[in-house]
């Protein structure tokens, strides 16, 4: 019979004296084992995504390292501390006209007017408070509630008369921009208080370390306690789940994300307020789409709207309701890339700036096709978008080849959503 062993001291020479390994070296060997079953249970499902064409965030990410390391190449000085702190506050105010696009994609429409709703925004906002002497705090939320105000008019619009969304957020394009210019009148250029509160938004730092390493240890809690809680509602009811290694996985890289970034930002100025309300803003429209009976509804009009109505979806709200968002975040946008420039000008919501916005989103993992996405795709959108723009800049790379680049990117990810659709109808998921 086997004798008992509690682990003691004399447990581990007995071990030894029976010419076994000793019990320290067994049980190093069983957490070598575990951590080699937990790499293969990863690599395992991450061959079937993408065999199933579920490839997420993967290829993003590929191209986001590509870039960086390209530019770090070019210029040692790329991935300083001051330029990813400068790249962290330039993505914030374009990124949250992304994400509104994202709601927009994600019914399988495009929302061409959010430049213009964006700059009449800012402009509602710097003559109310400039030039009118309206305090700073109601003149945001008029410039907000502007924004608000056209989405829904022209959500109201495209669900009442289904005339496509193309065409009205077209004419919402002209509309909303012959109108900032109006508001504009003949000075053309507002100059905003430098220390005012929309000023601030972009030039605020919090520089205690603390600040930063605070926020990285609750992303980190909240993406592993979001992972174990669905997981295991799901395993309660028998649906398909993560492994318990997989949510270690996706922590640990959370983990590593969340304290390398406020590490490099608090050897500049510490974490930036824009970053911060950036990140809570994309988490809780994360939440809204992800985890409410709303966000199902989008999801599910996304899939098919005719499905939708026929499970007496409310398509007509759900459609107002969507452009709606995407009008107040193009709106909420347009005071942070004021607030970076201190100014507001005919030139305001114009440019590539509707390109780079729908294009984060597309890049980021968006389908064109609907029904796919969520609000972080506009994150690695927009973070690989301006980082081609900021390595093209330290490196003094001509603007057109930053087009052609930012360009041909664009076209891969199009061609990996259409593939990746294409793998799902086969595989019966779409």
């Amino acid at each position: 019979m086997r004798k008992v062993t509690d682990g003691t001291a004399a447990d581990v020479v007995a071990d030894e004296g029976e010419g076994r390994p000793p019990q320290r070296e067994r049980l190093a060997s069983r957490a070598v084992d575990g951590g080699v079953r937990a790499v293969r249970a990863v690599l395992a499902l991450l061959e079937r995504k993408v065999r199933a064409g579920e490839l997420g965030s993967l290829p993003v990410v590929l191209v986001l390292a590509v870039v960086w390391i390209t530019f770090q190449a070019l210029n040692p000085n790329y991935l300083s501390p001051r330029n990813l702190s400068n790249l962290s506050v330039d993505i914030v105010g374009t990124g949250l006209i992304a994400v509104g696009i994202v709601f927009v994609l994600l019914l399988g429409e495009l929302d061409l007017s959010v430049g213009s709703i964006s700059g009449l925004a800012a402009a509602v906002f710097a003559v109310l408070n400039v030039n009118n002497g309206v305090p700073e705090w109601l003149a945001v939320v008029v410039g907000v509630l502007t924004g608000t105000v056209t989405g829904t008019v022209q959500g109201f619009s495209i669900a009442r008369t289904r005339v496509p969304a193309f065409v009205v957020t077209l004419a919402g394009l002209l509309t909303w921009n012959g109108l900032m210019l109006a508001v504009l009148g003949d000075s053309g250029t507002v100059n905003l208080d430098e220390n005012g509160l929309v000023a601030r938004l972009t030039s605020y730092y919090f520089t205690q370390d603390a600040v930063a390493y605070g926020v990285a240890a609750v992303a980190t809690a909240a993406v592993f306690l979001g992972a174990d809680l669905d997981r295991r509602r799901r395993t309660a009811v028998g649906m398909p789940h993560r492994s318990s290694a997989a949510v270690a996985v996706r922590t640990a890289v959370t983990a590593v994300v969340a304290f390398g970034a406020a590490y490099l930002l608090n050897r500049f100025q510490g974490l930036p307020l824009a970053l911060l309300i950036f990140l809570v803003v994309v988490a809780g429209l994360d939440i809204l789409l992800r985890r409410t009976h709303y966000g199902r509804q989008v999801y599910a009009l996304g899939g098919s709207i005719e499905a939708a109505r026929r499970a007496s979806l409310s398509v007509f709200r759900v459609q107002t309701a969507v452009f709606a968002i995407s009008g107040t975040m193009a709106a909420v946008g347009g005071l942070f890339l004021a607030s970076r420039i201190t100014s507001v000008s005919q030139s305001s919501g114009s440019g590539v700036l509707l390109v780079n916005a729908i294009a984060a989103a597309v890049i980021g993992g968006t389908s064109l096709f609907g029904g796919r996405g969520t609000t972080w795709s506009a994150v690695l959108g927009m973070l690989v978008i301006q980082s081609i723009s900021s390595g093209m800049a330290i490196t003094d790379t001509p603007p057109a080849v930053q087009f052609v680049i930012t360009g041909g990117v664009l076209f891969a990810a199009v061609v990996i959503d259409a593939l990746s659709r294409h793998s799902q109808e086969a595989h019966g998921r779409a």
